[in-house]
């Protein structure tokens, strides 16, 4: 079976890779505290269906709770080291078969070898949380090596910690009208991409949620980054084919045989 990437909003993707499918980051909800998701249908059950989810971080809009207590009963679940003392709800989701990682582990889920590696984000739950928990991306390999970045700025030994790939999915925006440290816009993103220089990748982490009552505050970094992602990766890394999915939408992508 071809790869396969569904994008269903945020950083919430499907990859399905030798008849193994793994879900990224999931996130159900049409509000998650002071955020509404202003774009894209909810995802239906279908996109709840994996043998494995990954999940990047202890940030609410990637670690939530609710959500990962959807997933069918013996469902793995890989989470970042530490993040069950951190956030006590995921102790409750006995249905999961959970495994911490750290930056470097690895794990194998049917044909897949999942590797863990570092993303330079705050991993704690709040900003003021006690526990640290180290953010992180996944190198997804069966038929191809998907690397899906979760939340990350750049940094220098990027593309020596990920290692060659086949496909990036990279975050290229957020949920609010500013970035901070630790994330990548569109520009950061392309020059990721150059750095990695995968044969595809797909733009995430954008147009999905926003603050309520911002509607009018800088739409533009709710609308653009995707369009702006496309344009820069052209000049930037003109050997990247880029996929700019709709929520929903799905890709198979050019994998080497």
């Amino acid at each position: 079976m071809p790869v396969e990437i569904t994008w269903w909003g945020h950083a919430t993707c499907t990859i399905t890779d030798a008849d193994v499918r793994v879900l990224t980051d999931p996130l159900f909800a049409r509000r998650l505290a002071h955020l509404r998701r202003r774009r894209g249908a909810l995802p239906t059950p279908d996109a709840w269906r994996a043998d494995v989810a990954l999940v990047s971080h202890l940030h609410s809009d990637h670690l939530h709770v609710p959500s990962l207590a959807r997933l069918a009963p013996g469902t793995r679940l890989l989470v970042p080291r530490g993040a069950p003392r951190a956030v006590p709800g995921l102790r409750r989701l006995a249905h999961l078969r959970l495994t911490e990682m750290a930056p470097g582990d690895e794990t194998t889920v049917g044909g897949l070898r999942v590797r863990a590696v570092p993303a330079r984000h705050d991993g704690r739950r709040l900003p003021v949380g006690r526990h640290h928990s180290p953010a992180l991306g996944y190198v997804v390999e069966g038929e191809a090596r998907t690397y899906f970045a979760g939340d990350t700025g750049l940094f220098e030994s990027m593309a020596e910690e990920v290692g060659q790939v086949d496909v990036a999915l990279l975050p290229v925006g957020g949920w609010g009208p500013y970035l901070g440290e630790g994330h990548l816009d569109a520009g950061r993103a392309a020059e990721a991409l150059a750095r990695l220089a995968p044969r595809s990748a797909v733009p995430v982490h954008y147009g999905t949620y926003w603050p309520i009552g911002m509607d009018a505050v800088r739409p533009h970094e709710f609308h653009a980054p995707g369009e702006e992602f496309v344009r820069l990766a052209a000049e930037r890394a003109p050997g990247v084919v880029v996929h700019r999915l709709a929520h929903g939408e799905s890709v198979r992508p050019e994998v080497p045989r």
